[in-house]
């Protein structure tokens, strides 16, 4: 039975729009694409020496396991030229996995919902644009909630609006 699984994304090195399209394109293997967040343009979090970054959001019906997603995710960064160098730090794209249905997973190299989601308005923002209602399984609150809840520490701006696929 398939799930809905809600991804993250995010490019701060070279044609950042286009390598968020990219990569939302390349999704498509994981599944139907249901909706794609507009993009955003956002301050960096956590090492803040570098350029901007663009991010959005895409919710994928997908019958991948949650590990098997992980591995696409992976596969599509390493297509894309991600090299993984300093925490935080620079990269061509970065895919999270932000949620799974209403799983919770604790792995060594995958968590479910993404640990730091909840303290991040560039992943809430996107996010909430096309899964306002989905609820965080370990804080029992909506993506809306969190997003109003959250103080907000860094810039993140709507810079081009997101698509119905077809």
């Amino acid at each position: 039975m398939p799930t809905i699984a809600y991804i993250g994304v995010g490019s701060n090195r070279g044609d950042k729009k286009a390598n968020c399209r990219q990569a939302l394109g390349l999704l498509a293997q994981a599944g139907r694409i249901i909706a794609v967040s507009s993009l955003y343009c956002t301050e960096p979090v956590g090492y803040e020496e570098q350029e901007d970054f663009i991010n959005a959001a895409a919710a994928v019906e997908t019958d991948l396991t949650p590990e098997k997603l992980l591995v696409l995710c992976h596969a599509i960064e390493d297509r894309l030229g991600r090299t993984r160098t300093v925490r935080w730090g620079p990269r061509t794209i970065d895919l999270d996995i932000l949620l799974y249905g209403d799983r919770v997973v604790h792995q060594p190299d995958l968590v479910i919902p993404h640990p730091m989601m909840a303290e991040r308005e560039f992943v809430l923002a996107p996010l909430a644009e096309i899964a306002p209602d989905a609820v965080h399984p370990d804080l029992n609150r909506t993506v809306a909630q969190l997003l109003r809840e959250l103080r907000h520490s860094h810039a993140v701006v709507k810079c081009e609006p997101g698509r119905t696929p077809s």
